[in-house]
């Protein structure tokens, strides 16, 4: 194909607003534009799907789903959406255009990268999804061509086109719509996807970073799609020697082909991720992969996919419920079967010649037969359903009929993108083929699912956990305080407050007592065991610290104690006693006959308090004596008498 035709969008004015300048990328459902928006003044880019999938109302929907959960998404590692129109044929998303280029280019250039940068980019990645996970959506198609890195250093998710809500259905027409490389198992198998199907593509990118390859790979997507389902991802470190064996555990974490072995969503991930960097040292983070190349080193063309165009979001068939031939070993391949030979014509019988005119007709008259039964076997007795996803369920219902088609049962479900009434799904799918006198099963929108927070106050934390749960909630931000009236350990108040509506899967903050507070008394200079049995008395709990140290108080007496006299505490906090073993004794400087300040400075240098008497007439200044000489007990106190005149 020659890929130097000019693209007809570039430099037209889409929807009287979009100024379309070049073109950036090409995907299996969309074109992304660099563009003007005429009205802002402002360069972004313009997604606009392929105006063959436009008339599929289950792509305009994804592309529709895309807008919404993306503009809902605030975050710095996000891809923020702006817009969502159409123009005739062509609809589009207006969305923030990242100057830069995408993981994919990096690892085009670079083979492999190291530990440090591997796990600056996932970091960043990890956060956006988080977000996404809390906000209750999930990506489903995380690979390096949508991680942006931008000339600044900043690295964004982008394309939330297969995003779905956390707990939706992800599939019902027996398909799966993702990257066969980035696919986890249950994907694959079931067609579901929750936060834990990102996890895993993470971890594949992970892998891919640290090793400059794929974990799995084949001629086929059928032989990759075999392997995600039957065998382990391998550790990166058998292709990179050396590499930490924390990472080994990262990337074995994050693609478990259970899906429960794995961290439950990105947030989790990023968690163990952290955990890894700081167990790693320099030398571990600055690893060189034998697959890295100097990021200035050309390569003169881009190294072959593992697959056959497998970087694309594609439409694959899933394995049946009661088979799994679907997708087979190499090995289990069929081999195709031989051609059959062709046999010669036969002669055409001599007695028909002459009565060519009636041949031709009867010839005719047969192949008009026998192409009307074919066509009516193959299509003729066969209606192809209507789409009448986001009408009304009068409207769906005259479509179907007057097409000749009946409604089998009205269903109901949540959905986020279709209105409350409207359809939101049918059965057999739009554009399917059906049977003339065939039924159609609708499903109509209650519109958003929304869940009400629960009235919590004084329930025991473990239990208001499970009644969160229980109600399609995750507890948040957890903090304590102190309460009067609310026992200790239970539920002081939420955020939000109870009865508050809120999509399910997100996070309830809650405030958790104290208890009543304890005004902690002041032991210090009184002996261990009085100290210790006051304490216990109003509800600490005490530990004598090991090391003794010198203090003014006496040895064996409390020199400190870590939580301040006055300082306010919970029943049951651990308060810890520092045991004095007695004053340091030190020098006593002589400064009889010097001047009162120079005397003063001196006594204070060493670590002795001043206090000054004076003679009658109180004008002199010189010390005449002082009350200790020799050594001393540090800080204590040395008493200078000074001469009247």
């Amino acid at each position: 194909m020659d890929t130097t035709l000019r693209d007809p969008l570039v430099g037209q004015l889409l929807d009287g607003r979009y100024r379309i300048d070049a073109r950036i990328a090409v995907g299996g459902m969309a074109t992304v534009y660099r563009a003007l928006d005429t009205r802002l003044d402002r360069v972004l880019a313009l997604k606009v799907m392929h105006p063959e999938l436009a008339a599929d109302a289950t792509f305009v929907e994804r592309f529709i789903r895309e807008a919404k959960s993306a503009a809902r998404l605030d975050h710095a590692n996000v891809v923020g959406v702006f817009d969502q129109g159409a123009d005739g044929a062509y609809v589009y998303l207006a969305m923030e255009y990242v100057a830069g280029c995408t993981l994919r280019d990096v690892l085009r250039d670079r083979g492999a990268l190291q530990p440090r940068a591997a796990l600056d980019i996932l970091d960043s990645v990890l956060a956006a999804l988080g977000a996404a996970h809390r906000a209750g959506f999930v990506h489903r198609d995380m690979k390096p061509e949508n991680v942006l890195i931008g000339d600044d250093g900043r690295v964004k998710v982008a394309d939330f086109g297969l995003v779905r809500a956390v707990g939706s259905t992800t599939n019902t027409t027996g398909t799966v719509l993702g990257t066969v490389s980035y696919l986890a198992p249950e994907q694959i198998e079931h067609g579901t996807a929750d936060t834990r199907t990102d996890v895993y593509a993470c971890g594949v990118v992970l892998y891919e970073m640290l090793t400059g390859g794929k974990p799995h790979t084949g001629d086929t997507p059928a032989q990759v799609l075999y392997r995600h389902l039957n065998t382990d991802v391998p550790a990166p470190s058998a292709a990179v020697p050396g590499l930490a064996l924390e990472l080994d555990e990262l990337v074995a974490a994050a693609t478990a082909r259970n899906p429960d072995v794995r961290p439950y969503d990105a947030v989790a991930l990023l968690a163990r991720s952290r955990e890894a960097r700081a167990a790693l040292d320099d030398a571990q983070l600055d690893l060189v992969p034998p697959k890295a190349r100097p990021a200035e080193e050309p390569q003169d063309t881009p190294p072959a996919d593992d697959t056959a165009d497998d970087t694309r979001t594609t439409v694959i068939p899933r394995p049946s419920a009661t088979s799994r031939l679907a997708v087979v070993s190499p090995a289990e391949a069929p081999a195709a079967p031989e051609p059959t030979p062709t046999r010669p014509p036969a002669p055409r019988p001599t007695a028909l010649r002459g009565r060519g005119p009636l041949v031709a007709v009867l010839a005719v008259l047969l192949l008009l037969g026998v192409g009307s039964g074919v066509w009516y076997i193959n299509s003729g007795q066969f209606t192809r359903v209507p789409s009448v996803l986001g009408r009304t369920e009068a409207e769906a219902m005259k479509r179907l009929t007057d097409a000749g088609l009946d409604v089998a049962a009205t269903e109901r479900a949540f959905s986020d993108v279709y209105a409350r009434g409207t359809v939101m799904a049918t059965d057999p799918a739009p554009g399917s083929r059906i049977r003339g006198n065939g039924s159609v099963r609708l499903t109509l929108s209650r519109g958003p699912e929304i869940v009400k927070v629960p009235n919590l106050k004084r329930k025991p934390l473990a239990e208001a956990k499970k009644l969160l749960a229980r109600d399609g909630l995750v507890p948040g931000v957890i903090s304590r305080a102190f309460s009067q009236d609310i026992p200790q350990g239970a539920v002081i108040r939420t955020d939000p407050e109870p009865g508050t509506e809120r999509r399910p899967d997100s996070a309830v903050a809650l405030v958790v007592s104290r208890g009543v507070p304890i005004d902690v008394p002041d032991v210090t200079g009184e002996a261990v065991a009085d100290a210790t049995a006051t304490l216990k008395e109003a509800g600490l709990k005490v530990r004598v610290a090991p090391e003794r140290v010198h203090a003014p108080q006496a040895a064996g007496a409390v020199a400190a104690q870590s939580l301040a006299r006055g300082s306010r505490a919970a029943q049951g906090d651990p308060i810890v006693l520092t045991v004095s073993k007695g004053p340091r004794m030190v020098a006593v400087p002589d400064v009889t006959g010097k001047e009162l300040e120079a005397a003063r400075t001196a006594l204070e240098g060493a670590g002795f308090q001043v206090k000054v008497e004076r003679e009658f007439p109180f004008l002199g200044k010189t010390v005449k004596s002082q009350s200790a000489t020799g050594t001393a007990p540090e800080g204590s106190t040395v008493t200078l008498t000074i001469k009247g005149l």
